[in-house]
């Protein structure tokens, strides 16, 4: 939803209701993962997409209707002979869009799960999408660290998924939970889809250098909160740094340091180390491979740059355990030349990393396409 929300909430502001499609599920390969979000305005106008284009006129079509009837709906597609073409999926995969009528009065908390996702706080949003009384579908329960708003019908329910929903946000993961009518664990027959609002991941780029300016733009791109920091002033400026929602005069050690004590570094932050000096990058890159988990670590340099960082990091102390986590040379095999070719191979190498890519052309392989992580 976080794609789609500046449009949504022009349409609930103004009293409108506007049709919310969003994919629940996915079997085998699928364009877009759960979570993705089509808003259909009541002009008309679309904000997103479920699909890459294989069925979205057939959501644009259920999105209006379930604003025309006033009842949410579960609708799956997939492929079949007759409607590959029409209103299936031509990748061969299933997904389930759960489409809702969405306004001021069937979402009261809008506002306020926008305003938490803009200050960075955890919010999840969990909507029944599937039960025995068709009148519980489409009931809703916001949950937060600390807060829960809203109910799906019981308090034993709402205690169910307040505690599985907290789970899964702290996993930074969005699914559907099953249970009994009632909220039974291992029991079916009803399904709630949550969606997690974790904070976007971090990109931490240290040496406020050109390729940074490149980088920083890649990866908000791919959705990362980005950071730039440098020891020097004159460099380390906003204005030199568009792409960067924060740009931070510090040696880069004590700034990660910091950042790690204060618990804003986990597992899927992303640190490039661009300074090509040793005496920023070998402090950073010790605070660095010695936290516990970091989904991603690259430093840039030549092959010889590459050797002797590694000689220096050695006689720091760190073990070959340690500097196996190390990318380095940064980036993948492109035949990048300028800051920005460097910047997508930077953000390719970060990409395979988190899904287990290997980086080769899929021309050159074989099975599927999309890896599961």
């Amino acid at each position: 939803m976080r794609e789609v929300l500046d449009e949504l909430l022009n349409v609930w502001r103004t009293g409108g209701v506007a049709g919310v499609a969003t994919v629940v599920r996915t079997i085998r390969s699928a364009p877009r993962q759960p979570g993705a979000t089509m808003v259909v305005c009541p002009d008309g106008t679309v904000a997103g997409s479920v699909s890459g284009g294989c069925v979205e006129a057939a959501v644009y079509e259920l999105a209006n209707d379930v604003v025309a009837s006033g009842r949410p709906e579960l609708q799956r597609y997939g492929i079949s002979d007759d409607d590959a073409f029409a209103v299936g999926l031509t990748c061969g995969g299933i997904i389930d869009i759960f489409a809702e009528p969405m306004s001021v009065d069937t979402f009261p908390q809008l506002q306020e799960i926008a305003d938490d996702i803009a200050a960075h706080r955890p919010i999840a949003v969990a909507t029944v999408i599937a039960h025995p009384d068709p009148r519980r579908v489409g009931h809703r329960l916001v949950v937060g660290t600390q807060r829960v708003d809203g109910s799906l019908g019981s308090a034993r329910l709402d205690a169910a998924v307040t505690d599985d929903a907290r789970g899964l946000l702290a996993a930074g993961r969005t699914g559907v939970l099953s249970y009994g009518p009632d909220g039974q664990r291992q029991e079916t027959g009803m399904e709630v889809f949550v969606a997690g609002h974790a904070p976007r991941p971090r990109m931490l780029i240290f040496g406020a250098i050109d390729f940074a300016g490149a980088l920083a733009q890649q990866g908000a791109l791919l959705g990362y909160r980005v950071t730039v920091c440098d020891a020097r002033p004159v460099f380390a400026t906003p204005a030199r740094f568009p792409g960067a929602e924060d740009v931070v005069v510090m040696w880069p050690d004590r700034y990660l340091a910091e950042q790690a004590e204060q618990g804003a570094i986990d597992a899927r932050t992303a640190i490039c180390v661009l300074t090509h000096d040793p005496k920023f990058d070998v402090p950073v890159l010790q605070v660095a491979l010695r936290l516990p988990e970091i989904g991603y670590i690259g430093v840039m340099g030549s092959r010889r740059t590459h050797e002797d960082r590694m000689g220096r990091l050695r006689e720091a102390g760190l073990t070959d355990a340690e500097l196996a986590r190390l990318a380095s040379p940064i980036g993948l095999d492109l035949g990048a030349r300028t800051p920005e070719e460097t910047a997508v191979s930077i953000a390719a190498e970060i990409i395979a990393r988190r899904w287990g890519g290997g980086g080769r052309p899929l021309s050159d392989t074989t099975g599927r396409i999309h890896h599961e992580g």
